[in-house]
């Protein structure tokens, strides 16, 4: 009966111990966790981009336009438009990120996953749309110079 009590006592500090450990495990400072947030941003952004718009998945990507706007049924369309936008593709692939860190912001219950989900969303887009002016600005430019080429090739030939 003693041998019992024991095993008994032994057991529940042992379930005390593993608990008391995993709930003294070192929070993230603000400051960590917003620059978690800006770096797990960037593979969001990535990946949502390069599926949405690059050139390797235009053949898939072209697929699922033509089902959003031909299929007849509503849930098709939506499902298929999902893998056609850059925002609402950010939220797939947010979530997937968060599954692979764990990583939560403010909160260190599930709050923190659902705030960190939105806020890493919401960088993501930043990051995008950052990366898509700074295409545009490129294209133009590339136009101006082209221009600037041609207008000194008509002068040397006149």
């Amino acid at each position: 009966m003693l041998q019992l009590k024991q095993s008994t006592i032994s057991a529940q500090s042992l379930v005390t111990f593993s608990a008391a450990s995993a709930s003294k495990r070192p929070s993230m400072t603000l400051g960590l966790q917003i620059v978690w947030l800006l770096v797990l941003g960037i593979p969001v952004a990535c990946v949502a981009w390069t599926v949405t718009h690059e050139e390797v998945f235009r053949e898939p990507r072209q697929y699922c336009q033509r089902e959003c706007t031909q299929s007849r049924s509503f849930f098709r369309r939506k499902f298929f438009y999902l893998f056609t936008c850059e925002y609402c593709f950010s939220h797939y692939v947010a979530g997937g990120i968060l599954l692979i860190s764990r990583y939560k912001l403010l909160y260190a219950d599930w709050r923190g996953y659902v705030i960190s989900f939105f806020a890493l969303v919401w960088i993501a887009n930043q990051y995008m749309s950052i990366y898509n002016r700074l295409r545009l600005d490129i294209r133009h430019e590339q136009v101006e110079i082209k221009a600037d080429e041609q207008k000194v090739e008509k002068r040397k030939a006149a």
